[in-house]
């Protein structure tokens, strides 16, 4: 295994001390829990996280308009309640907190243990669960992936613009509904805890329907060019999103050259064309990654005036735009 790590052991401390040298704005508490150095004296609070290995998620997003803490895990891995619970207690204003959760079974249940804990100290405490990856059928099983980050930015502009708790989470489920994911992969993630890749994969197969964690997807078939894959995977959305007008994310998993997320943009912008569908906003990059595995997702959002407001608007993250 070739990684730039120095022990198996040390990989989130490492790189939470590295992340914090160029983002000297942020801090570390608790170990493992990333907020900002100058907390926000009003206003709802946004807690977000899980395990670590889809940098710049969720850490490059505590920033002003987007995060207020973030609670990493060790690598696939989520974070305990109580760290959870010290990132809720920090950044508390009084005027709420809301937990962005990634629909995964030890995500969903840590964080609402910390949710329960945290409201037994009197914090008022609300939760989304994200469940944008179309590749699950049944969709109270559907995984959190790159919409996530949607949802960061969406709430943190409304708390920017000092919506109640409430409100914020009424408008952020009015995303969700709207909003899809499909993603695939040319090779697996090596993990690097572990020393194994996330799935076997021949060198002349891709898998279509991954998960961030390395899980397998819908099916595997024979690479083909990328106007191909861009077309099965638009097609696979417009089952769901019906919209004429779209915004956009092509998002890297990792190890896809940027040279490449824009090709396929073009061709994923094609194939809308050709179904009369427009996009407002594209959003191309590494978002929400998975190590180092190579391929992208594909985020559909139906076009609100809002929600569009609200992505163009700034936000101090470098790693959002």
């Amino acid at each position: 295994m070739k990684k730039l790590i120095q022990e198996k052991t040390t990989i989130l401390s490492d790189m939470l001390d590295g992340f914090v040298l160029s983002n000297p704005e942020n801090e570390v508490i608790a170990d493992s829990v990333v907020v900002r150095k100058e907390k926000k004296e009003k206003g709802v609070s946004l807690v977000s996280g899980g395990g670590s290995g889809h940098e710049p998620a969720h850490a490059g997003y505590v920033a002003q308009g987007m995060l207020d803490a973030a609670v990493c895990g060790e690598i696939f891995t989520s974070p305990t309640p109580d760290k959870i619970l010290e990132a809720i207690k920090a950044v508390d204003t009084g005027d709420g907190v809301l937990l962005i959760i990634k629909n995964y079974a030890g995500d969903v249940m840590n964080f609402e243990m910390a949710q329960e804990m945290a409201e037994m100290e009197d914090i008022k405490v609300a939760k989304v669960i994200v469940r944008d990856d179309i590749a699950v059928e049944d969709e109270d099983m559907r995984r959190g992936v790159a919409g996530t980050v949607f949802v960061h930015k969406y709430a943190g502009y409304l708390a920017e613009q000092g919506d109640d708790l409430d409100t914020i989470v009424e408008k952020v489920e009015q995303l969700l509904e709207g909003m899809r994911t499909i993603g695939m992969a040319l090779t697996p993630p090596l993990v690097p805890s572990t020393g194994q890749l996330g799935f076997d994969l021949a060198g002349d197969e891709i898998e279509v329907g991954i998960g961030i964690h390395g899980e397998r997807g819908l099916k595997r078939e024979v690479i083909k060019p990328v106007a191909k894959i861009a077309e099965e995977l638009v097609q696979t959305l417009q089952k769901e999103v019906s919209s004429s007008e779209v915004i956009v994310m092509v998002n890297g998993m990792g190890g896809t050259p940027l040279s490449e997320l824009n090709i396929a943009a073009k061709y994923i912008n094609k194939t809308l064309a050709d179904h009369d569908i427009a996009v407002v906003r594209w959003f191309v990059g590494d978002y929400m990654t998975s190590l180092d595995m190579q391929g992208f997702s594909l985020t559909l959002v139906p076009n609100h005036e809002e929600v569009l407001k609200a992505l163009e608007a700034p936000t101090a993250s470098k790693y959002f735009g």
